[in-house]
């Protein structure tokens, strides 16, 4: 089972850049499609995008265009490049499988704070 812990989250003004990390333990990361996900105060929590083994990315549209996933599979570490921040942006930003079986593990997150 992939254990995550995320990393990089900070305050940010609108229309700056943040990177998250996203370490992993286990050896099935590599065999495994990734996605980021996040959960805004009083909002469910909601899908980023996804990246699967071969890396090939997919984003919610309320990112696309914004934000950057990536995979280094020598580090069993998946990566979240944001452009262009918005306020609406804040949230908790967690990462874990694709498919996330009832009971998986999920980190802490990492808070991203958007203001000005």
């Amino acid at each position: 089972q992939v254990q995550p812990v995320e990393s990089g989250g900070g305050l940010v003004q609108p229309g700056g850049s943040l990177r998250l990390s996203c370490a992993t333990s286990g050896s099935s990361f590599r065999f495994k499609a990734m996605a980021w996900y996040r959960q805004a105060p009083g909002k469910q929590r909601e899908l980023v995008g996804t990246i699967s083994i071969g890396g090939n990315t997919n984003y919610a549209g309320s990112v696309k265009g914004r934000f950057t996933i990536s995979r280094d599979s020598t580090r069993n570490t998946v990566y979240l490049q944001m452009n262009s921040l918005k306020p609406e942006d804040t949230a908790v930003y967690y990462c874990n499988t694709a498919v996330v079986p009832v009971g998986a593990y999920w980190g802490q997150g990492t808070q991203v704070t958007v203001s000005s």
